[in-house]
């Protein structure tokens, strides 16, 4: 093995699952970002969000089995700052007015060049906040719902102002939770990887944030220390091991905790949280996205020691050979089981000859 095969085979920095918050740059896609990083720490990884290349900002690197969080991070809510140019002269006053009447509910068709069929959707704009103006440039700030196309949004936005306007440069600055705040570049990563690769994991431990920081809004369910092993391996939670639970509705997506706060997985409750008391029996919730590995912690459910006669095998003794049937095997005639039949070619009783159905009546096929 040359010294250059070497270098290019992966090495495994990371194997836990965790969130990393990559500020992205202008240039590369999201999904190259992504490869990268999970080049750099050698282990699984998925992204949440996708940007375009020439668009900045937030981009969520899920690591390990945190990939299945990404039908929940999906749906948060995004804010993103955004320099629209204007194709005309238009005084402030106006724009100001125009940004008050595009907030709220809106129709929207994606932009051609997108990942998505062009259908019509709605989408809401909760806050649309104009940060400067000078002449025919317009900085704002935008909080929006999860799949707002923003280039959409600057176009439909010159359409009504009657002098047109592109989209000149977006930063997204939020998403869900996940502020410019947690961010780190890819310098950082790579810089933290190397020093995890000589023995030092004290950086990119920081980086990485628990799977649970994903999930701050869901109602918490605390499980005893029993019960969590069962659940690893996909049982649903009765009351009995509930230690303390938030208030939450049927249905309702929560998140179940291990009393020393270890994030288990997420659950759908089967029924609302004021119809039982922890420690009473009944099924309360069922795991749908499982984190925790099965084995972490110990077993506290024993299996069935029932045995089915159907299920049993027949033990075979040392020495003894199976007995063979010989009709089966030589031209030898079955045993008689007392009942009388007639010859192989006489037709059984009370069963009429079958008769072949006429050529007319066969089934035509097409070749």
């Amino acid at each position: 093995m040359t010294g250059n095969t070497a270098q290019r085979e992966p090495v495994h920095i990371w194997s836990h699952a965790g969130i990393l918050v990559i500020d992205k740059p202008r240039g590369p896609s999201s999904h190259e970002v992504a490869a990268w990083v999970g080049r750099m720490l050698g282990c699984q990884v998925g992204h949440s969000g996708t940007l375009d290349p020439q668009v900045s900002g937030v981009l969520l690197v899920m690591l390990g089995n945190a990939v299945r969080l990404a039908p929940l991070l999906l749906q948060h809510d995004k804010e993103y700052v955004c320099l629209m140019r204007l194709h005309g002269t238009v005084d402030r006053a106006r724009i100001d007015r125009m940004a008050a009447e595009f907030t709220g509910r809106l129709y929207q068709r994606p932009p051609r060049k997108s990942a998505v069929k062009r259908n019509l959707r709605i989408r809401e704009i909760w806050k649309l906040e104009i940060l400067d103006f000078d002449d025919r440039l317009v900085l704002f700030r935008v909080q929006c719902d999860a799949g707002t196309y923003i280039r959409s949004l600057c176009h439909h936005m010159g359409l009504a102002l009657g002098v047109g306007a592109h989209m000149q440069e977006l930063r997204r600055t939020r998403s869900g939770t996940f502020g410019e705040e947690s961010m780190h570049t890819l310098h950082d990563v790579q810089d933290a990887a190397i020093a995890a690769r000589d023995g030092d994991r004290t950086a990119l431990a920081a980086m990485i944030l628990p799977v649970d920081a994903a999930v701050p809004d869901l109602p918490i369910v605390v499980v005893r220390d029993s019960a969590i092993d069962a659940i690893c391996h996909g049982a649903v939670l009765a009351g009995v091991g509930i230690v303390s639970c938030m208030e939450f509705g049927k249905d309702q997506t929560v998140a179940v905790l291990s009393q020393r706060k270890e994030f288990i997985c997420l659950g759908q409750a089967l029924v609302p949280s004021g119809s039982f008391r922890p420690g009473e029996t009944g099924l309360v919730i069922a795991p749908t996205t499982v984190f925790m590995s099965p084995g972490t912690y110990p077993r506290g459910w024993t299996k069935s020691g029932k045995e089915f006669p159907e299920k049993k095998k027949q033990e075979k003794t040392p020495g003894t050979a199976v007995q063979k049937k010989p009709w089966k095997f030589a031209g030898i005639p079955r045993p008689s089981s007392g009942k009388k039949t007639g010859g192989p070619d006489s037709p059984q009783p009370g069963r009429k000859p079958v008769k072949k159905p006429d050529r007319q009546f066969r089934k035509k096929r097409y070749h």
